[in-house]
């Protein structure tokens, strides 16, 4: 895996493009306190929300390969960091809304729990720092 990141330039205030090795782009910048002129995410905005999608990508395969009709997944991250540099996480929280029908609880929990222990990589590696929790709901799709 890889990616490039570049800065815009200093007309840009703190905007960055980043490239990624699959052919995408996306923008990242500062808060205006910082420089920035708020065009994109935050970098640490992108690393909370990748291990999202992480996790998320990992439940939704699971509850297919276990059979389930999943028609929706969701998660929600409510992240704390240190108040000092380096400013690491220290708490994450997701909670997960799953749609689907006919979803087994316990199917659904097992998922989620195989995704944080084994799996998502990004969350494994933020549990380094951070006391990551989880929650869930089901939502049943008519």
């Amino acid at each position: 895996m890889e990616c490039t990141v570049r800065w815009t330039g200093p007309d840009a205030g703190m905007s960055f493009v980043a490239e990624t090795g699959s052919g995408h782009a996306v923008v990242m910048d500062g808060a205006p306190d910082g420089g920035g002129r708020n065009l994109g995410p935050r970098p640490m905005e992108m690393v909370l929300l990748g291990t999202g999608g992480c996790s998320a990508y990992d439940i939704v395969v699971i509850l297919r390969k276990s059979g389930q009709d999943v028609r929706g997944c969701e998660v929600r991250l409510l992240s704390e960091r240190a108040e000092t540099d380096p400013k690491v996480f220290t708490r994450i929280h997701f909670h997960f809304v799953v749609r689907g029908r006919g979803l087994k609880p316990n199917v659904v929990e097992r998922a989620i729990k195989l995704s944080h222990d084994k799996y998502c990589s990004a969350s494994i590696m933020l549990a380094k720092t951070a006391e990551l929790t989880t929650g869930w709901e089901i939502v049943e799709d008519a």
